[in-house]
């Protein structure tokens, strides 16, 4: 009996024995995957050349190759890439490594190359390739020039930096008269607006190299540019001067105004050109939330005015109660902005305060508009169900993943390559596999099934991140258990308990936050699920009379919740008890909330939609459309997304602030 202990005793340690072999090269491959990934990082070719060996038969291989191969991509012959992207076939990289390479191949106007190549390329989802497809597919006749030019001109516009394919392709269709020179001024006009000289500049460029020299003048003085007394005079000013006029109203809006109602402007310069300056003044005016701001808008013709312009005037009417004024915007948009989910709420809205043309029609229009977006699917979907009477509930979930389903989605290549580079700490590789293989790698993505499928794969190895982004790409089936997963539960209800927070407040916050990746860092320093500064981090430790807190622990699970729900609820209570406002300041600062909401008492949803920074608007919403749905599965009854909006406006005592709190 004691032999058979002792031989029993040493199985674990032979089997363990019998694996080394395996685990150790394993590590060895593991760690010569992060050695690639750090040179790659450095731009060192040899190093990734000279390591490329020692991940053969890896299930990242096709990453450590797609990071070989760019590194020589400018220089490397046209067989050796084709032969890298065939070692990564049906992957993720080797669809990266194509679409980098037909970037490089535009550059280099190997069109011949570029358009073998083309047919291969599965994502399709870069503006820059689809630029120069679209100029290769009308000057082969398989797309009229016409339509061609003007889906170029809507990817250049959309463009934030000075690339080069939609340039190129927007130079060529202007050479060839099928894009008018407006086209490029509009370019101009709108990089302008954004601060990006550069863009504008490149522009410019492609209908006058001389005019160069005066869109750099007018982006660093735009002011003694328009006062020069021959500036009126010049060839083709009229659009230069439209230019400085953007440029000076992002700067000095006031100063912009003034200088639009000088006599020499009100000759000079179109309805359009007029229009559009107004536009960018009016815009500057409603973010600072000046009252004033319908009045410049009033001065331009709403037809004439870009997207964002307009979407402002229907803010400014918004804040101002102005219904009117919401109805004309929203009815000069064009039909893609107008369908928006926001602009079908806010036209409804308009209507039935307007009652036109008759009280009982407008509401009837408006019933229907509410009908055509009401879901649980975004903030202004929400709002529609409850104009419809109904309130926010937890529909019946959908079948759960058969066993075939998730076998089927357990072995699939792409998501077990996603697995791996994510347990090996290369996130970033894991999630853009993961993303590609859910949405790009067939046309139309996954199917529902699979996708839920997917997302039970992701909940299970506690990838909260992709469960929630794949399960929301399912279009009628809809599972709120993998949406809105609740993972720390127990330290989430006892830490709200304690300090008397709403649970499905802080869910709705961290969903939008971190999704639950607990070692989440931003572009700025916010750490961990709650992403919290690390300043803000120290000051709510000692305010909470954490003593020993180090800035390291800021990424612990317990230690984040701790801080951040402590902060959250000291903003809340700072701003009244207001969710909409203390989720503006989690997010852009508690003295940004306070100054936004000083003015007229609003609805909160008027006042979340009238807050200046896109990012924070955004943020908003989300947070609270999150909390109405978290709070419906923690407690299992129906909800009101209004009812967490409440109203907003100034406090009750200005000087009742807590001023200390960062």
């Amino acid at each position: 009996m004691r032999l058979m202990r002792v031989k029993q005793g040493l199985l674990p340690i032979m089997a363990a024995l019998l694996m080394q072999g395996p685990v150790l090269a394993q590590t060895s491959a593991d760690a010569a995957l992060l050695e690639m990934r750090d040179a790659f990082r450095r731009n060192a070719t040899p190093t990734l050349t000279a390591l490329l060996w020692r991940v053969q038969g890896h299930v990242l291989e096709p990453v450590a190759v797609y990071w070989e191969a760019r590194a020589r991509l400018e220089s490397a012959p046209a067989a050796e890439i084709r032969a890298a992207m065939d070692r990564m076939a049906g992957s993720y990289w080797e669809d990266r490594l194509r679409n980098d390479w037909l970037l490089q191949l535009g550059k280099q106007r190997d069109w011949a190359t570029f358009e073998a190549e083309l047919p291969r390329y599965r994502m399709n989802d870069d503006r820059q390739v689809q630029c120069y497809a679209l100029m290769l597919d009308a000057a082969a006749r398989r797309k009229p020039s016409e339509e061609a030019a003007q889906e170029v001109a809507r990817l250049w516009h959309a463009q934030r930096e000075a690339d080069d394919a939609c340039a190129t392709a927007a130079k060529a269709f202007l050479d060839s008269g099928h894009l008018r020179p407006e086209a490029a001024w509009q370019r101009a006009r709108l990089a302008m607006e954004a601060g990006r000289t550069a863009a504008a500049v490149q522009a410019v460029n492609l209908l006058n190299p001389d005019w160069v020299p005066m869109v750099h003048a007018i982006a660093n003085d735009p002011a003694r540019y328009l006062d020069e007394k021959f500036t009126a005079i010049r060839p083709r000013t009229k659009e230069l001067v439209t230019l400085a006029l953007i440029r000076l109203a992002s700067q000095d809006v006031a100063a912009a105004a003034r200088e639009m109602d000088l006599t020499r402007w009100k000759a000079q310069l179109t309805t359009e050109e007029r229009s559009w300056v107004w536009g960018v003044i009016g815009k500057r005016m409603a973010q600072s939330l000046q009252g004033d701001a319908l009045a410049a808008f009033a001065n331009g013709n709403d037809r004439h005015m870009a997207p964002d312009h307009l979407a402002w005037k229907a803010r400014a009417g918004l804040r101002a109660g102005t219904w009117g004024h919401v109805r004309d915007a929203i009815a000069a948009m064009d039909e893609a902005q107008r369908q928006e989910p926001v602009w079908v709420y806010w036209r409804a809205r308009a209507m039935q305060a307007l009652r036109e043309p008759d009280a009982l029609t407008a509401q009837i229009v408006a019933s229907g508009l509410y009908r055509s977006i009401a879901s649980h699917q975004g903030f202004y979907e929400l709002l529609a169900l409850e104009e419809l009477g109904l309130s926010v509930t937890t529909p019946p979930p959908p079948a759960p993943p058969t066993p075939q389903e998730m076998a089927s989605i357990q072995t699939h290549p792409g998501l077990q390559r996603a697995l791996a580079a994510i347990r090996l700490g290369l996130r970033s590789e894991g999630v853009r596999e993961w993303n590609y293989t859910t949405n790009l790698h067939t046309r139309g993505g996954m199917g529902d099934r699979e996708l839920l499928a997917a997302a039970a794969l992701a909940c299970q190895h506690e990838l909260w991140d992709r469960c929630i982004n794949t399960s929301e790409r399912t279009r009628s089936l809809q599972d709120q258990a993998q949406r809105f997963p609740m993972p720390f539960r127990t330290q989430v209800l006892r830490r709200t308990a304690e300090i008397g927070l709403d649970p499905a407040y802080v869910y709705g916050l961290i969903r939008q936050e971190s999704r639950f990746v607990t070692d989440a860092r931003s572009g700025v320093g916010a750490s961990g699920l709650m992403q919290v500064m690390p300043a803000t981090a120290r000051w709510t430790a000692r305010k909470i009379g954490l003593t020993d807190f180090q800035s390291h622990q800021i990424t612990d699970r317990d230690t984040n919740i701790l801080i951040g729900t402590a902060y959250l609820k000291l903003a809340l209570d700072d701003l009244d008890g207001s969710m909409p406002l203390a989720a503006a300041a989690y997010n852009a600062g508690p003295a940004r909330a306070r100054a936004w909401r000083q003015g007229p008492v609003l609805a909160g949803e008027v006042w979340a939609e009238n807050i200046p920074f896109e990012e924070t608007r955004d943020y908003v919403k989300k947070v609270l459309a999150n909390t109405t749905h978290y709070a419906s599965l923690i407690t299992g009854q129906p909800q009101s997304l209004r009812a967490r909006l409440g109203v907003v406006g100034p406090p009750a005592r200005p000087d009742g602030y807590n001023r200390e709190l960062p």
